[in-house]
């Protein structure tokens, strides 16, 4: 609207004549329309009335939306805190490392519905079982050069992955990996390994997610890894 701007002393016909020269005022100015007192006469005069209404009751339906949300995100991070406790807990009831890395692997598959979980480890134990989710690497960080930025930094990393990683991870599946989510695992500074969970879906995974739960994840993992020292 080019001409809105209206001198101080403007007569009410100036502004009525104004109003009419501009029919689509309130729908650029809402908020004003709420602040008008409407006539009570019964007609075409009550226009208003209903206008006010109509406006208040898209506000409510916004509100409506956003407070479902909140609700769906609440119920969303209660679940997420329950399963990461659970985890927690079954952790803690496990006496050798391998029941512990089973544990993991198990209940991540089953709390992401997904095959792609897999555990690297920075050190070797005769009791590890042999797996396809679970890969061994007792040289240390020193030998996974396509994971070096990554534990340096620490933080997860979420989204699609590079090949070389890719590969490295799921080897024969990294192609039906279309994203994944990857965890430093360490405790006091010493680095014990790599936690991966992939997924079918481009988007369930992203650089923009956040990543509370995720560190949690990482945090009670390396807790129970770290329990048992490393030994050949």
């Amino acid at each position: 609207m080019n001409d809105t701007a209206i001198k101080d002393g403007v007569t009410p016909a100036e502004v009525a004549s104004y109003l009419r020269r501009h029919p689509a005022f309130l729908h650029d100015y809402p908020d004003l329309a709420l602040t008008l007192l409407p006539p009570r006469e019964e007609g075409k005069t009550t226009s208003l009335a209903s206008y006010q209404l109509d406006v208040l009751r898209d506000k409510n339906r916004d509100l409506g939306r956003r407070l479902t949300e909140l609700v769906n995100i609440a119920n969303e991070n209660e679940q997420l805190v329950q399963r990461v406790h659970a985890l927690n807990i079954s952790l803690m009831r496990e006496a050798t490392l391998a029941g512990s890395v089973r544990r993991v692997v198990a209940g991540l598959r089953e709390d992401f519905s997904t095959a792609f979980v897999r555990l690297v480890l920075l050190h070797a134990d005769p009791e590890l079982p042999a797996a396809d989710w679970l890969i061994v690497q007792p040289q240390g960080a020193q030998a996974l050069p396509e994971f070096t930025e990554f534990l340096r930094n620490g933080e997860p990393l979420c989204g699609r992955l590079q090949p070389d990683k890719l590969d490295f991870l799921f080897g024969t599946h990294a192609e039906e990996v279309r994203s994944a989510a990857l965890l430093a695992l360490e405790d006091g500074g010493a680095q014990l390994g790599l936690l991966a969970i992939g997924s079918a879906d481009a988007n369930r995974f992203h650089p923009g997610m956040g990543t509370l739960f995720l560190e949690l994840i990482a945090e009670t993992v390396s807790a129970g890894i770290a329990r048992f020292p490393a030994h050949g």
